[in-house]
């Protein structure tokens, strides 16, 4: 048994990255409009500092999303928080204004999280990963939380937090092949640039590349920049890469009212979402990086320099290492005839799967209703359907794709969402409180 806190928080949020970070906002600006009895939070991240997907922030990469789906801006337009008040900060925002750019670069969007982070730093411990939620020891009927344990690095005893709501942000899980293994040759995306600096650029002659989606696409690009010396391969599932639409009409489904119609729909409303605009987001790529690719490999055609090589309608079937290279099964879906390459790094954007909390929630987990297909029910709010009443509530910021749409694992609804699952969490303690005969909260008016 860890050491205990004996407050309890109001929340305790697991993980600290955009979404619970958009959170931490949205409870700092509930606390500016109440009179009384201010949410109290505590988050835990397992990482060592902040980040967001700091092994992609490639040269040449930009936000997919405008600058206005912030933090913020969305719930709050006039936020001190938002990315428009970072680049006043910053003093960059006549500059900025005169790019005449919806989309900044991605390593500029990574700044202004930091610089968002900065403010929050109190309440966030870092190198803390949640491992279990449990009742706590002898608790009856009047019991109003749940204990959260906390395991930290360089030997801390674990810690005790007492909690009466729980935000799970843990972020998306690195998919990988079935019998693929990640090594120092055999990479997955999420590792990418951390895994290269590790790596001398001169012993890296054939390097290959396994996606059809942005993160694939601006891999080779970069393999294609940064090893002028290398072959380059990309092995496509699909017949080349696909474009992915941002048109006006298309980027509707990730307005904050879409939630509502994919969340109140039918079972043939939420199919549609997907099979109609599925290529807003996922295993498509943007129409300039993919001219800049067919460009690239048209000149090197023309002056018959070809390294960079696309192997489309093939997928990979074994990989097998032999000492420093990789050799790698490809199936071409055209012929179906199995080939080998050998390459020095293997590299593999193939996506992520969605967060699941169930081997977190420990005991907790069989107490929350699932659907026929095994996934949790997820009220409008974000909250977990539980079975029956508990001590504390659980929120999910993430995993509810099959809930509330395209946007569950994305940037564009954060803000809104956050500000839904505050509000959730104040009408719940209100009504905790008129049950128990308990003083109410006031609000004030405006803020």
């Amino acid at each position: 048994m860890g050491t205990s806190d004996n407050e309890i928080y109001d929340v305790v949020g697991v993980g600290f990255g955009p979404s619970n970070l958009s959170l931490a906002v949205a409870l700092e600006e509930h606390r500016a409009s109440t009179a009384e009895k201010p949410l109290s939070a505590v988050f835990f991240e397992r990482q060592p500092s902040f980040g967001w997907h700091r092994n992609m922030l490639l040269p040449q990469t930009t936000m997919q999303i405008s600058f206005l789906k912030d933090l913020a801006t969305f719930r709050n337009p006039v936020s001190r928080y938002s990315f428009v008040s970072y680049l006043h900060a910053a003093g960059r925002l006549t500059q900025f204004i005169n790019n005449q750019d919806f989309f900044p670069s991605r390593h500029e969007f990574h700044q202004y999280l930091e610089w968002v982070e900065s403010s929050f730093t109190h309440q966030v411990s870092y190198d803390s990963e949640v491992t279990a939620v449990r009742l706590p020891e002898n608790a009856g009927v009047e019991a109003d939380h749940v204990q959260v344990e906390i395991r930290g690095t360089a030997g801390r005893r674990p810690r005790l937090v007492n909690a009466r709501n729980l935000v799970i942000s843990t972020g998306l899980v690195p998919r990988m092949p079935d019998g693929v293994r990640q090594d120092e040759r055999v990479w997955h995306s999420s590792a990418f640039l951390e895994r290269f600096r590790s790596m001398n650029p001169n012993d890296l002659k054939n390097v290959a590349v396994v996606g059809a989606g942005q993160s694939a696409a601006e891999i080779t690009r970069f393999f294609h920049d940064a090893l002028p010396h290398a072959q380059v391969t990309a092995i496509i599932p699909s017949y080349g890469y696909s474009v992915a639409d941002d048109t006006p009409f298309a980027n509707q489904v990730f307005d904050p009212s879409a939630v509502d119609d994919y969340y109140f729909g039918t079972s043939h409303t939420r199919e549609a979402f997907w099979r109609y605009h599925r290529n807003t987001n996922y295993s498509v790529v943007d129409d300039d990086l993919i001219r800049d690719l067919h460009r690239r490999a048209y000149e090197e055609d023309v002056s018959k320099t070809k390294r960079l090589r696309f192997m489309n309608l093939t997928r990979v079937t074994a990989v097998k290492r032999a000492g420093t290279e990789t050799r790698v099964t490809v199936k071409s879906l055209v012929d179906g005839e199995p080939r080998e390459l050998e390459t020095d790094v293997l590299v593999f954007a193939t996506g992520y799967d969605s967060m699941e909390p169930g081997a977190l929630l420990t005991s907790l987990d069989g107490h929350f209703l699932r659907d026929d297909a095994g996934r949790y029910r997820v009220e409008r709010n974000y909250r977990l359907s539980a079975a029956s009443p508990l001590p504390a509530d659980v929120y999910l910021q993430g995993g509810t794709e099959h809930t509330h749409g395209l946007t569950s694992s994305l940037l564009s609804n954060l803000a809104v969402r956050s500000g839904e699952i505050v509000e959730s969490i104040v009408q719940r303690r209100t009504e905790r409180e008129l049950t128990r005969g308990l003083p109410v909260a006031v609000e004030r008016a405006g803020g």
